[in-house]
């Protein structure tokens, strides 16, 4: 199997993903006036969906280290199909909920499994692809919103978006069932030996930590931008999407330059000028108090989101190569404690003009991470000996046998 074309693949993966998650949170209003569900009610339903998104995390986790990250990412594209073809049809109160833990649990299913071949697709390549990626997701994301704003105004099925969706999953997961890389990056269960390599757990808590920080960022701008431009600004509606639309723009822009940057500044330079954009932007929104200044906030705010999510994971999978895919799902369970801290901790600490105030807690956060930054090479560079006498031992074996399959030179 060539390189370019598993590249391709995992990228369509990423876009199935970012156009997946845009059409349920767009369709959520929807569902929420069917359904007479309150603000509380809705805020309650997507903690739920986090939780599940974290035990999609593990089960990924369980299916790499049985079979591979490919079997893993086929599965959560799989359950998230489903998911998306029944909300669909529209269906009752509590099957909605219980599909929309299915599609959490898939959800984070791919969330994990597609970064292990993201990771193993650059190392296969020799190539920094994970900015690219999750460009593709964010652009998808916004085709997604856009989609679904289309069919909203045209008097179309205002879930419509969420069928389009599922068939774009449903292809990606036929077609990555052959072309998703084969390799395995994670410990064999009847390897005994490998069992006593621990884990890097003091890596995978510095990278989390930046992953972290992200998430906060990200769960902060999309949950209360809007919010605070509409009642602490008293913006215009033509002005209160603006915000976040700005946020994404500037994440797209900044996942785009990643890979760039990082081969010429290098990953530690490239995060260290991503926080330090994220800190200034959220200050910004805390202390000018006007739209300009918000909107500008959260265009900065964005370039952190957009650097450190890749950076991360491209440090993930350098901490104990040989076993990337168990490292990158721990790594991934810290995305939704950020989601969850980032949504939950400004509305618990202001409201109306003050929420603008609150958004200095976002820039606490980066600048925590600013440290942790600098320290994941050294960790990564640092990996214990024994593994890597491990992984030179396992590329003696026949190809079969390591599992890696034709594409390997």
């Amino acid at each position: 199997m060539r390189h370019g074309g598993t590249a391709a693949t995992v990228g369509a993966a990423y876009a199935a993903q970012g156009l997946g998650y845009a059409a349920v949170v767009t369709a959520l209003p929807a569902f929420k006036e069917r359904l007479t569900m309150g603000e509380t009610l809705v805020s309650v339903i997507m903690l739920g969906t986090c939780f599940a998104a974290a035990a999609g995390s593990v089960l990924a986790d369980l299916i790499a280290v049985r079979w591979s990250s490919r079997q893993a990412l086929c599965a959560g594209l799989g359950i998230q199909a489903v998911a998306l073809l029944i909300m669909a049809s529209e269906p009752p109160f509590v099957p909605y909920l219980c599909v929309l833990v299915g599609y959490g649990i898939g959800l984070g299913a791919v969330d994990a499994s597609v970064n292990m071949q993201g990771v193993l697709v650059q190392k296969h390549t020799g190539a920094l692809l994970l900015g690219r990626f999750y460009a593709a997701s964010t652009a998808a994301a916004i085709v997604g919103a856009l989609m679904t704003s289309g069919l909203a105004a045209s008097g179309s099925l205002a879930t419509g978006g969420l069928l389009v969706a599922a068939t774009v999953q449903t292809m990606v997961a036929l077609t990555g069932a052959r072309k998703f890389d084969r390799s395995r990056a994670a410990r064999p269960g009847h390897d005994v030996a490998s069992d006593r390599t621990p884990l890097p757990r003091r890596g995978i808590w510095a990278v989390g930590g930046l992953v972290f920080a992200a998430f906060v960022v990200d769960s902060a701008v999309s949950t209360w931008s809007s919010v605070y431009l509409a009642e602490g600004l008293r913006a215009t509606a033509a002005v209160v999407p603006l915000g976040y639309a700005a946020y994404q723009a500037a994440v797209l822009v900044s996942r785009l330059a990643t890979d760039s940057l990082t081969r010429v500044l290098g990953s530690n330079a490239t995060a260290l000028s991503g926080i330090a954009a994220g800190i200034v932007g959220c200050v910004l929104v805390s202390s000018v108090h006007d739209t300009t200044g918000a909107v500008l906030g959260f265009a900065a705010a964005g370039l952190a989101t957009g650097a450190l999510v890749p950076l991360a994971f491209n440090a993930a999978g350098e901490l104990l190569p040989p076993r990337s895919d168990e490292v990158i799902a721990r790594v991934n369970l810290f995305n939704y404690a950020g989601a969850v801290a980032g949504a939950v901790l400004l509305g618990l600490v202001a409201a109306g003009p003050a929420l603008g105030t609150a958004f200095v807690i976002p820039a606490v956060f980066l600048g925590a991470a600013a440290p942790l930054a600098r320290r994941a090479p050294a960790l990564a560079a640092a990996c214990p000996p024994a593994t890597h006498a491990a992984a030179a031992a396992k590329q003696q074996l026949p190809m079969e046998q390591q599992g890696l399959g034709s594409h390997y030179p």
